[in-house]
């Protein structure tokens, strides 16, 4: 009994002793918990990081925008050196890959080249002769079409000196190759352009000629002195508007008016009056190298009181309009001063004792003048020769007196020469021709040929052989 109870004091002990332990234990976790330190097992704390505190020194990373920037992700750094990076600069020192820099250098790849060298290497001689062949015929048009620009400026300039043209020609040779035609003194055609060409009293617009088989003449092919033209083909106009600019002092318009035929309307100022005159011109050619025009259905109107036709025939002379004459048979006064001149009665046809009747009675002269074939009659009569002796009948009808005087100075020939259309092509070496004219739109256009034109040194040399004739004759 007595072993017993000391083995169970012990172990009484023994379970006292340890529960006095557990309480201590607990006893000083409350301790600690009081005056705010950690309870936590130490065996369970993470690693303490000895840079730490140096980070939290550092700038604040700027806060991230709302939505993510467009283009590749930004570079993000660490704000601990052992904190894992996931960006393309884990070292935080601004690098990056150089896969992301399109300008990154790569070594030379030298089996690219050469094994461009073995493709080229690789290609037939045949097709390399092809090749060079084309890069020669290629030079050779290149050079070719360079020779043309020069012979072409070089006739332009002078075909202007040898014309004394204003503006500058253009000269357009045919064919190809150019430089085979130069070494054989031979041009297959010429196109050539003159624009404004003076020729007598109006100048003309434009000259288009097509020259063919051209035989140049120099030391060829650096220097080319002169050409004579095979033959030769080409138009001429005249056009309206030079017409109407160079023959403008009449203030005449001209304007077509048939396949041959021009019309012309404008003022003529007469005795300080502006008459308006009208007239047709006839277009013929004169000789082979000229044109002239005939001018017909000529008239000056008097505003809207008379008409004077220049000449003699039976449709010319001075007359008066339909209104004048409708004006002039409503005036009793008026129409007893006309039938009181014998010469005008007598023109008019109406038996002198129906005018003396008239005369006499406003009854009957009521009825002469109401007749519809009254103003026709009236209209009839030229007042040139009447009033010649009596110049007091113009004032009656409203004629200046003076008009009369100088229309009557104005012959027919001297009006129609103030609208006269004729001119002649330019003295020009060589046999050039008028073949047809015909009137357009834009004005009369003429078609020329012509053979054995020589130009620069051959048009001296046959000048001067044109003179020795004429001093041996």
């Amino acid at each position: 009994m007595g072993g017993t109870g000391g083995t169970g004091g012990i172990g009484g002990t023994g379970g006292i002793g340890g529960t006095g332990s557990g309480h201590d234990g607990n006893r000083d976790r409350d301790r600690d918990r009081d005056q705010g330190r950690d309870t936590r097992d130490t065996a369970r704390f993470e690693k303490i990081n000895p840079y730490a505190d140096l980070a939290a020194l550092a700038d604040p990373e700027p806060e991230p925008d709302a939505g993510p920037p467009a283009g590749p992700a930004p570079l993000t750094r660490r704000t601990y050196l052992n904190e894992r990076d996931e960006s393309d600069d884990p070292l935080g020192l601004g690098l990056r890959s150089d896969e992301d820099d399109p300008h990154a250098w790569t070594p030379p790849n030298h089996r690219r080249r050469k094994r461009g060298l073995r493709r080229f290497a690789a290609v037939s001689k045949t097709v390399k002769l092809l090749i060079a062949v084309l890069v020669c015929v290629a030079f050779l048009a290149l050079s070719d079409r360079f020779a043309v620009l020069y012979a072409q400026n070089k006739a332009e300039e002078q075909l202007k000196n040898s014309l004394h043209l204003n503006a500058n020609p253009e000269v357009d040779i045919k064919g190809f190759p150019f430089l085979t035609q130069v070494l054989g003194k031979r041009l297959e055609q010429v196109d050539v352009t003159v624009p404004d060409l003076a020729a007598d009293r109006v100048s003309l617009a434009k000259v288009e000629a097509s020259a063919r088989d051209v035989r140049l003449d120099g030391d060829l092919p650096t220097s080319i002195s002169g050409a004579t033209v095979g033959a030769m083909d080409g138009t001429v106009l005249l056009s309206f508007d030079d017409m109407n600019r160079e023959l403008g002092a009449s203030q005449v318009r001209f304007s077509e008016l048939g396949p041959n035929s021009v019309r012309a309307v404008g003022q003529l100022p007469i005795a300080g009056h502006e008459l308006r005159v009208r007239a047709e011109a006839h277009i013929r050619q004169a000789g082979d190298r000229g044109i002239s025009t005939d001018i017909s259905k000529m008239r000056l109107d008097i505003a809207d009181v008379a008409v004077y036709r220049p000449g003699t025939g039976k449709e010319e002379g001075l007359r008066l309009t339909r209104k004048a004459a409708a004006e002039v048979s409503r005036q009793a006064a008026k129409v007893k001063s006309l039938l009181g001149v014998p010469a005008i009665a007598d023109r008019i046809g109406i038996p002198q004792q129906t005018i003396d009747d008239a005369l006499s009675n406003e009854k009957k002269l009521h009825e002469l003048t109401g007749a519809p074939r009254f103003i026709e009659q009236l209209m009839k009569v030229n007042l040139v020769d009447v009033v010649v002796d009596h110049p007091w009948l113009l004032q009656k009808v409203g004629i200046d007196p003076k008009i009369l005087g100088a229309l009557s100075g104005l012959t027919k020939p001297q009006l129609a020469d103030r609208l006269s259309l004729s001119f002649r092509l330019p003295d020009t070496p060589g046999d050039v021709r008028l073949r047809d004219i015909s009137v357009e739109k834009d004005g009369i256009r003429v078609k020329i040929s012509g053979s054995g034109l020589p130009i620069g040194s051959a048009a001296k040399e046959k000048k001067g052989k044109g003179e020795g004739k004429e001093k041996g004759k």
